[in-house]
């Protein structure tokens, strides 16, 4: 663990939706008729081996789900898809998941309820931290494959039969969020059926989940991205009151509080992680706080770091900040206040750095920190606060 030290100076050192139609619904793709053969693709899986609909066919049936890494109710079927896996290879039926959403047309806070994004690189974690043994594959890129099927929601799976001809489609089971078992398991009720020669009793449901993030929403996400990166970012000397306000969160929001300094390099590494969590997880009431510990004639070095990396206000966020008398989440400390400052936030701190500290509502010290982060184990801490774990 890489930290710095002040010792009189500084040392160097994912919006939920049904499938519903919108005012866009014109570039969404029908959901494939019953009955229908299931149309052909060759993706790339997180093992780095392309998949194609030929390379399963000595599977007796084929379900196919397609989903995503960051979607509440997708998460909440990812043991469930592999339980179901686990019972059923055995008897013929081949589970492949596909994630068919553009990374690149996912708004920040869309990812809110996750720790891994939608990215290629991030579907390999994701397989890897759940154990998933069955294929998972990617069509993010060109949709060709989540547009065949017209798979509109994560989840939202389809059955295919012997002679790969669609016979169930709509959601997995009725497990929503939850990451229990569902008390109603539909692939499980038609994967039954056909494999006893029966007809599926309910062919069709209703998938639930997030929409698909299509690519035409790629400008939108752009729009709304270049308008973020004009927002204003200001540092402003941190008070005693100041200090002792944002230590006892009487808010509603978790906030999160990252001491650091120009001068401590796993500090510079760590910052951006923390920009990228406060877009992330701003409709969460998630409020990030960056406090420099520069001494007062690094003080527009620290700032011009902070515009570079890019901390504003997120707009979800200025109304708790008007109601609690504050114009910015970024601070340094003055250095004839820094050890009563010091005191205040965190009073057995050594004056290493980077320190984080997580305050649930009310104050409550969810998480003091020494050292650096990563942005997936940031990810995790504040997850655990606002799921209350």
């Amino acid at each position: 663990m890489k930290m710095c030290r002040r010792t009189g100076v500084i040392i160097a050192g994912v919006m939920l939706a049904l499938s519903l139609p919108t005012a866009e619904a014109g570039e969404i793709p029908s959901v494939i008729e019953l009955g229908a053969p299931g149309p052909a693709f060759n993706l790339v899986g997180v093992d780095d081996r392309m998949h194609t609909l030929d390379g399963f066919k000595d599977a007796k049936l084929l379900v196919l789900v397609f989903t995503c890494n960051h979607c509440p109710d997708a998460l909440g079927a990812v043991e469930r898809l592999q339980t179901f896996h686990d019972e059923y290879k055995e008897k013929g039926v081949q589970l492949v998941a596909i994630s068919g959403n553009d990374p690149l047309a996912i708004e920040p806070w869309e990812v809110g309820w996750s720790v891994h994004g939608d990215s290629f690189p991030e579907m390999k974690l994701h397989a890897k931290e759940f154990g998933w043994t069955f294929p998972y594959l990617y069509d993010g890129d060109t949709q060709e494959t989540v547009r065949g099927y017209g798979g509109q929601a994560t989840p939202h799976a389809f059955v295919l039969d012997a002679d790969r001809k669609v016979r169930y489609q709509g959601a997995f089971d009725n497990g929503g969020r939850s990451t229990g078992p569902a008390s109603e398991n539909h692939v499980r009720d038609a994967v039954d059926a056909l494999l006893a020669d029966r007809e599926v009793a309910v062919p069709q449901t209703r998938a639930r989940g997030c929409s698909t993030k299509w690519s035409f929403k790629r400008d939108k996400v752009a729009t709304k991205d270049a308008a973020y990166k004009k927002l204003p970012v200001i540092m402003e000397l941190l008070d005693e009151a100041t200090a002792q306000s944002l230590k006892e969160n009487k808010t509603d929001k978790i906030r999160v509080i990252n001491l650091w300094s120009t001068t401590c390099p796993p500090c510079i590494v760590e910052l951006p992680h923390f920009a990228d969590a406060q877009r992330r997880y701003e409709h969460r009431k998630v409020e990030i706080v960056t406090i420099s510990t520069d001494p007062d004639d690094l003080h527009d070095k620290a700032e011009d770091l902070l515009k570079k990396i890019h901390t504003p206000v997120v707009a979800t966020l200025n109304p708790s900040l008007v109601a609690e008398g504050r114009t910015t989440n970024n601070y340094r400390i003055p250095d004839e206040a820094f050890e009563t400052i010091a005191d205040i936030l965190a009073p057995d701190w050594s004056g290493a750095l980077p320190l984080t500290l997580i305050l649930d509502r009310g104050g409550r010290l969810a998480l003091e920190h020494l050292g650096s982060m990563d942005a997936v184990e940031l990810r995790r801490a504040i997850l655990k606060v606002i799921n209350g774990r």
